[in-house]
């Protein structure tokens, strides 16, 4: 509950703690090399090497080459942040016994019983921002913000200053007063906002809650009380029965993440259709885990949103990983044989409106329920989805990802990015993709086709060899398509000119000169 200083309510102390650029950290990228994290092909963070050249988040992936040549890349991964993060929790653990994770790289807790005992809130936060330089070992910065409610304590913590910054009880709404509107993270609301003259977090706390409310709805009177500094305390937040909590108990303990990741769907899909059933969606968890030599474990995970079935199990799958592939100290000496999950925050399910034309549809839900039963026929790892990615070879251009690590509902119809790749190949593309098969494509004289300094044919391609035992004669051919890249980098450099051919049977097949080798990319 809050409490009150004089007639202004004051929200639940917090502290929160936030790692700088943690998915370079956890790419394992040096806080002095240029390296970026992406994904879907956009920076998503950046080091501070980076950032000096203009690598700053949102940046495409060309673009970002462009702007530093010698950039260090990696494809971002959630479950090794979250596994990598698993040390600082742990030593966060040591100053507290309720410890939340917003996401690998940021946790909070409540600071009521800790800064009590430690001696208030300034020695709390040097002793909290001791224990975990110790552990990163200089590989980033972190800061530690104190404040009334989440959100004012998150925003003390991005605040770049050489201590840590403390808004002390009642002071919040004058350290918001001045920051911008868009650090509420609706950008739908803010947006609006924006256009009617509201430019501060300020100016958008003077509105009374109940005008707020009829115009705007809860997503607005929630942005509200942030704005107000008692983001803590969500007008419909109740507490969740004592009969919410699922749990599962496990015949065979688990050890490996496979194993862990199919239960951790089973659980999260049982944990929502009982939230269902009460019209009910959570903000909090607690994932709770047991191993066969009694060890317990527990860890909190908090959400600005609700919790999806997607969002569930990428939390419990994460925490798993962590636990089975922590440090001898932290580790299970057993297989897990329990798993919990327990609702801490509940919040009314806003429920999902399925559309007459386009949006969400009834086949869509019936395509989700197939992919989660595939899922326990073949297991999570065997279920992938497509996904866009773009570049200018066909191999390149999409990637499979796991499906129970995506949000089927929140994913687009589109194809991708329609803006073109420089380089790439004309539509359509192959149906079928190789990587290591070796291809010879003479003339008619029965000599090599090579490739000239000018990007020409030496010789029009008559035959095609592709098993070594019947030669095809070539119906018709393109090319070539010429591609270099990272010519700057001996490691990765690319080059190679590329081929449409047809042979007289009429397969297309798409093959390329590279290194003085004939290789087939796939077949159309």
């Amino acid at each position: 509950m809050a409490e009150t200083t004089g007639s202004r309510p004051v929200g639940t102390r917090v502290a929160v703690l936030w790692c700088a650029d943690w998915p370079v950290v956890a790419a394992g990228i040096g806080p002095s090399e240029p390296g970026a994290v992406l994904h879907a092909n956009r920076v998503v963070a950046s080091s501070e090497a980076a950032r000096q050249v203009g690598v700053v988040r949102g940046v495409r992936r060309r673009e970002a080459q462009a702007r530093c040549p010698e950039l260090i890349i990696a494809e971002r991964d959630l479950a090794a942040e979250a596994r990598s993060f698993e040390a600082v929790a742990s030593a966060l653990e040591t100053l507290t016994p309720r410890l939340d994770i917003v996401q690998p790289g940021t946790a909070l807790f409540s600071t009521r019983g800790p800064s009590r005992y430690f001696g208030g809130d300034k020695a709390l936060a040097d002793r909290v921002l001791a224990k975990v330089e110790a552990v990163l070992d200089g590989r980033t910065t972190c800061a530690v913000g104190i404040g009334d409610g989440i959100f004012t304590a998150r925003l003390a913590a991005r605040v770049r200053t050489p201590n840590p910054m403390i808004v002390e009880p009642g002071g919040s709404p004058e350290f918001l007063a001045p920051l911008s509107i868009t650090l509420l993270d609706e950008p739908a609301l803010t947006d609006v906002l924006w256009r009617l003259g509201v430019r501060t977090l300020g100016a958008y706390a003077g509105f009374e809650p109940s005008d707020v409310l009829g115009r705007f709805g809860r997503v607005g009177l929630v942005a509200h009380a942030r704005a107000c500094g008692l983001d803590d305390q969500l007008p419909d937040a109740i507490d969740p029965p004592e009969d919410m909590s699922r749990s599962i108990e496990l015949d065979t303990p688990i050890e490996r993440i496979d194993q862990a990741a199919f239960a951790a769907r089973q659980l999260a899909i049982s944990l929502h259709e009982r939230l269902s059933q009460r019209g009910a969606a959570c903000t909090r968890i607690t994932i709770e885990a047991e191993s066969e030599h009694g060890e317990q474990f527990a860890r909190g995970w908090r959400h600005e949103g609700a919790l999806s079935v997607a969002a569930l199990t990428d939390r419990v799958r994460w925490q798993l990983d962590s636990w089975l592939q922590a440090g001898p100290a932290v580790r299970p000496t057993g297989g897990i044989t329990r798993l919990v999950l327990s609702p801490d925050e509940l919040i009314p399910a806003a429920g999902r409106q399925l559309g007459f034309w386009g949006g969400e549809t009834e086949a869509d839900l019936r395509a989700g329920r197939a992919v989660a039963r595939l899922e326990a026929l073949v297991g999570v790892e065997n279920v992938a989805v497509a996904e866009w990615k773009g570049g200018r070879e066909a191999a390149d251009a999409v990637r499979l990802l796991p499906a129970g690590t995506v949000d089927l509902a929140g994913r687009g119809l589109g194809g991708g990015d329609e803006r073109p790749w420089p380089g790439a190949l004309p539509a359509p593309s192959p149906a079928q993709l190789f990587t290591d098969r070796v291809i010879e494509v003479i003339d008619a004289d029965g000599a090599p086709v090579g490739v000239s300094g000018r990007g020409e044919a030496t010789a029009a391609p008559a035959w095609i060899d592709l098993d070594g035992r019947r030669p095809r004669r070539v119906a018709a051919w393109a090319g070539p398509w010429l591609l270099e890249e990272r010519w700057w980098d001996p490691e990765s450099t690319r080059r190679r000119a590329r081929f449409q051919v047809v042979d007289e049977d009429g397969q297309a097949l798409l093959v390329y000169l590279e290194a003085g080798r004939w290789w087939l990319a796939g077949t159309y």
